[in-house]
């Protein structure tokens, strides 16, 4: 005597009935998408009359752009030559904040180019650990206060027009205390 052995599918349904939801949901619908009027066609301009469009102000320095390829392995390496440096241990959150973007501000004056900024690794347990890479200065297990803010600070408006781009130092330079940043180009005044 053969026994018939149900296809998957029956044997799926078996089983689908058996299996009760853990949790109740109601199925989110999206409300249907409303048809957009399409923009307005541009009125072409007058034959011989020269085309006017607003001057474009610029109310925010441009973003921090981050490093080339060759500059971000030459610092990873700990190939580079640093121009300045500041040593931010001991001091106060505003009086850092403050001192930094004066030396930022007064470094790319001088036409400097690369500067590293010493933040210290904090109290924390690991701080003598020294880890390495992109993304080491948001380890959780790296305490320091001016460690941490000093990126967020790099990305402020008053920073973002001197800095073109920062990475954690190679330990030979502090390691994970310190950050190399790279300065934007002088700006030419017209004269």
């Amino acid at each position: 005597m053969t026994r018939k052995l149900p296809t998957d599918f029956a044997l799926w349904e078996d089983v689908a009935r058996t299996v009760k939801p853990l949790h109740k949901s109601k199925a989110r619908r999206k409300p249907p998408a409303k048809a957009e009027a399409p923009p307005p066609a541009a009125k072409a301009p007058a034959p011989g009359k020269p085309i006017v469009r607003p001057p474009v102000i610029r109310h925010d320095p441009p973003p921090i752009t981050g490093l080339d390829r060759r500059s971000e392995r030459r610092m990873t390496r700990g190939d580079v030559e640093i121009e300045a440096r500041i040593d931010l241990h001991g001091t106060g959150i505003e009086r850092s904040r403050e001192r930094l973007l004066n030396f930022l501000t007064s470094s790319r004056a001088e036409g400097l180019r690369l500067v590293l900024v010493i933040t210290g690794k904090g109290a924390s347990p690991f701080s003598r650990h020294t880890l390495h890479g992109k993304g080491h200065y948001h380890a959780p297990e790296r305490q320091g206060r001016l460690r941490q803010l000093a990126p967020e600070w790099f990305h402020e408006s008053a920073f973002r027009a001197h800095i073109a781009g920062f990475q954690p130092a190679h330990p030979r330079h502090g390691g994970g205390g310190a950050f190399y940043v790279k300065l934007r180009k002088r700006e030419r005044r017209a004269g």
